[in-house]
């Protein structure tokens, strides 16, 4: 077994110094400590021994066989947007950055497809496809964060429902494994049953089992028109009930989210950012994406014919860049109104059928306030990702909102259980959810997770105590 790992000492940084170069490698106080935690520091704050910027695979790779061989524990972190907990370093070790791997090969437009290291930006990769006419959809909130990181947390986004999440756009991706050496996991091809799908399971492994150290990525190409519907409704029962009625017509929806009217208020109160639409408790908000102007007019005409016979009070119309970015501004400013609005913030991230939303939103309402915890629950509704957001108010004492917040998420996974649901829908376990995954899984999952860690990491030393424990 791994434990305890070794500590590290000079002649360990002087390895890697002379493996990378000293001016990309810090040590002890010299290391900042934003990279002691990701963006949800109450998941923990963990310094590492050593910092490092790699530049290449091989650097990677000469890392990774020495630590492997040393019983050094590995963290890599990217931009560290993550809400997880995921990139800390939790039994110290090194902390990899692979920020200065941003490079982004020319479209390939044979294959449509786009290869990129993975510190490359999500914005900056949507930005290259777009300059060729082409369009990369996996769209999550935060566009600062890294393509690898979205590979090894399979993000989702607004527009999974149309489109999928991240792993339904990975062709093939290149590695170090734990021991250094360096493999490749499938290739550009379109299909593929050769063995098994070791890049399917790499995607979503939260760093767990090995380095990203670049990605091809499908592409696909880029819609003509687009237009964003505005439906508000009495109740969030009302607009939940929408959902299916939105997925029922003959045209795919690109994204459809549900935000209640107190959430809205948070937003315009701390950020200054209205929604356009006044009316309603709750509104739902559709996008729908087209090659042609005459079918976005069909799937427009069409979904507003359905919003007024389903008790819609209204049905705003978007058409214009300036009237959707106005409403897509305070669905991507939710966040950062609810930093603004509560002294701090803890989220249950689930994913429910999509039958089961408002059920479960009512329920969570109830579980929070029987905890004293102020919730607003919002999210993906197409495809029934919950982004359950418990605020503290500024009366409640540190121990009151520990205690609070704890009982509070054992009670909103169980529901989400209960509902059919899982208990994390795109931020991932990390260190944050790691308590309440056996209980949710039950351990012979565990006991598959385990086998799974052990096969790629024998010695356990890739980000450890993430997603599962050995130290029990």
């Amino acid at each position: 077994m791994a434990f305890p790992y070794k500590k590290m000492d000079e002649a360990d940084f002087a390895y890697i110094r002379s493996v990378t170069a000293p001016d990309r490698v810090m040590v002890g106080d010299e290391i900042a400590s934003e990279y002691y935690h990701d963006e949800m520091p109450n998941y923990g704050t963990f310094p590492p021994e050593l910092y490092v910027e790699v530049v290449d695979k091989y650097e990677i790779s000469k890392i990774m066989a020495y630590c492997n061989g040393k019983n050094i524990p590995v963290v890599v972190r990217g931009a560290g947007t993550g809400l997880a907990g995921g990139s800390n370093c939790k039994y110290g070790g090194v902390m990899l950055s692979i920020m200065r791997m941003n490079k982004i090969d020319p479209v390939d437009h044979k294959n449509q497809t786009i290869t990129c290291q993975p510190g490359a930006l999500l914005l900056d990769v949507q930005a290259a496809a777009s300059a060729e006419g082409l369009f990369y959809p996996p769209d999550p909130g935060e566009k600062t964060a890294t393509i690898g990181g979205n590979v090894i947390t399979n993000a989702g986004g607004m527009k999974a429902v149309r489109y999928g999440l991240t792993r339904d756009f990975v062709r093939c991706i290149e590695a170090v494994l734990p021991d250094g050496s360096i493999e490749r996991f499938s290739s550009n091809v379109v299909k593929n049953t050769t063995g098994y799908d070791i890049k399917d399971l790499v995607i979503g492994s939260e760093g767990t089992l090995c380095i990203l150290t670049e990605v091809t990525l499908k592409l696909l190409p880029a819609p003509n028109c687009t237009c964003t519907l505005v439906m508000p409704f009495h109740s969030l029962e009302e607009c939940a009930d929408m959902v299916p009625k939105v997925l029922e017509l003959p045209f795919v929806p690109t994204a459809i989210e549900f935000l209640e009217r107190e959430l809205i208020d948070i937003v315009e109160r701390n950020l200054n950012k209205p929604l356009p639409v006044k009316e309603g408790e709750a509104v739902l908000i559709v996008m729908y994406d087209a090659s042609s102007q005459s079918e976005l007019d069909a799937a427009v005409e069409a979904a507003a014919e359905a919003a007024l016979e389903n008790g819609a009070i209204d049905c705003a119309i978007a058409n214009t860049p300036e009237r959707a970015a106005s409403v897509w501004e305070v669905r991507g400013g939710i966040l950062e109104g609810m930093k603004a609005d509560s002294v701090s913030q803890e989220e249950c991230d689930v994913v429910v059928p999509r039958s089961k939303i408002a059920q479960y939103v009512k329920d969570a309402k109830r579980i929070a306030l029987s905890h004293g915890i102020r919730v607003e629950p919002c999210g993906h509704c197409g495809d029934g990702n919950i982004h359950t957001e418990l605020l503290r108010g500024p009366e409640m004492t540190d121990e009151e909102w520990e205690s609070a917040t704890h009982a509070c998420l054992v009670e909103l996974y169980a529901l989400s259980k209960e509902l059919g649901g899982q208990l994390s829908g795109e931020h991932g376990i990390g260190n944050g959810r790691l308590e309440y995954l056996k209980e949710f899984v039950g351990p012979r999952m565990i006991k598959l997770y385990k086998a799974v860690k052990l096969a790629f990491d024998e010695n356990l030393i890739l980000n450890p105590g993430k997603i599962v424990e050995f130290n029990e």
